[in-house]
């Protein structure tokens, strides 16, 4: 009987694990999308080899276990099953990725008070860790009883690692955030647990606050914050699938492989953007890396024209700058909500702070400089006022702040695509 592995769940179009566990061989790796009415029926056919298993059945399958290993009994929770000679076993691999991700980040919770937003099953992951790892205080916070997101901030200002289990923030409602951390100004260590997209506005403001921060081609970050470490699920992710495949197949996979996938899955669907001054030439070295990485360009002039069916001079002449930068606004959240793309930006994009934030959740961000006199104006309502230094005036440290990466583009397009691709390859 020819055996099935894959993925239990219910709402699973987001999902990651089908690539990550054929890259770890498990090529006839399936999503199953199932209604609760349907769980038992399932878990009960001989053909189930092995399943990982995420919300919202991670307590559920629990009562269809013939046998739970420790860390689940622990936990409280399930991701993993594995079908051994008609019994069905219940593992939890999350605290083994878990653990990975914390350690990887080079976050501690020995000795400090942790926390843990969320009460479902990953809580009980990182409630577990903690407790395993030696946190002197675990709080757990949820919408409603004793501790609860608004008076957060009052009774636990003194905390200093906060984890994410909440959904707050995944795709496809990217915007949240759970908590805002000035609010909680003895954090030192944030973990997310969410993977897609790649920051949350947690994160984000996380690098925003932290004062240690390095952006390759920029200086270190402005006075005024905290040293802060954080980190993504992602590594969290692969490890727990890649301790799930040893499970499944009785056969030890080398840490080594985690990092190998994290950085391939990362590389495939993370989106590529530059930003830049008008005529900065974004749309030439943005065609260059969709060759040279065979992702699909998007040029969001392009898309702005289509939406609204005229060329952008017309629009300025007919509504003015204020809806323009609306309908910038939501193409390029649209835009950047999809993954693995290259996208050139508008030069003005990076004016609200909410595509600064679009840009950097999905993607890693270039900023393309050239010198002030190299740029053209023709076709360019802006630039053609005759206002370009001053416009670089005020645009140049917005296009710092939401770049992770700045390059000069006064060679060719080939050799400066060349120097973008290597350095995003290498993340």
């Amino acid at each position: 009987m020819e055996k099935i592995y894959g993925l239990l769940g219910r709402t699973l179009g987001h999902s990651w694990s089908a690539p990550i566990h054929k890259a770890l061989g498990c090529e006839g790796y399936r999503l199953f999308e199932l209604e609760p009415g349907e769980l038992e029926g399932f878990l009960r056919r001989e053909d189930v080899g092995g399943l990982n298993v995420t919300i919202p059945y991670k307590r559920d399958v629990m009562k269809y276990c013939d046998a739970l290993d420790p860390a689940a009994e622990a936990i409280g929770s399930v991701n993993t099953l594995v079908r051994r000679e008609g019994k069905l076993y219940g593992y939890n691999t999350d605290i083994d990725g878990f653990l990975y991700m914390l350690r990887r980040a080079e976050i501690s919770l020995r000795g400090k008070k942790a926390v843990i937003l969320g009460s479902g099953g990953a809580s009980l992951t990182a409630q577990a860790a903690a407790r395993q790892e030696g946190a002197r205080e675990i709080v757990v916070v949820s919408r409603t009883g004793e501790v609860h997101y608004e008076n957060l901030p009052e009774r636990h200002a003194d905390a200093e690692v906060l984890v994410n289990t909440t959904p707050v923030g995944m795709w496809p409602r990217l915007e949240g955030q759970p908590v805002d951390l000035r609010l909680l100004p003895a954090v030192t260590d944030v973990a997310d647990v969410i993977y897609n997209p790649g920051r949350t506005n947690l994160l984000l403001q996380a690098e925003e606050l932290d004062h240690w921060r390095r952006m390759p081609g920029y200086a270190l970050s402005p006075p005024g914050g905290r040293s802060i470490r954080y980190t993504g699920g992602l590594p969290m992710l692969v490890h727990q699938a890649k301790r799930a495949e040893e499970l499944f197949f009785g056969r030890p996979v080398p840490d080594e492989e985690t990092e190998k996938i994290a950085a391939r899955l990362w590389r495939d669907q993370a989106n590529l953007v530059l930003a830049g001054m008008p005529g900065s030439g974004k749309t030439t070295v943005g065609r260059e890396l969709a060759r040279l990485s065979g992702k699909p360009f998007v040029d969001l002039d392009e898309e702005i024209v289509r939406k609204a069916g005229k060329p952008i001079p017309e629009i300025f002449a007919s509504q003015g700058e204020g809806p323009f930068r609306q309908l910038e606004h939501e193409v390029l959240t649209e835009a950047c909500s999809r993954s693995g793309q290259i996208i050139a930006t508008g030069g003005g994009a990076v004016l609200w702070s909410e595509n600064r934030a679009a840009m950097r959740r999905t993607g890693r961000v270039y900023h393309l400089r050239r010198r002030l006199e190299d740029l053209p104006t023709e076709g360019r309502p802006l630039s053609q006022a005759g206002k370009l230094a001053e416009m670089e005036r005020v645009r140049d440290p917005l296009y710092t702040a939401a770049a992770d990466c700045a390059v000069s583009n006064e060679f060719s397009p080939e050799e400066t695509a060349g120097t973008i691709w290597r350095d995003f390859c290498e993340r």
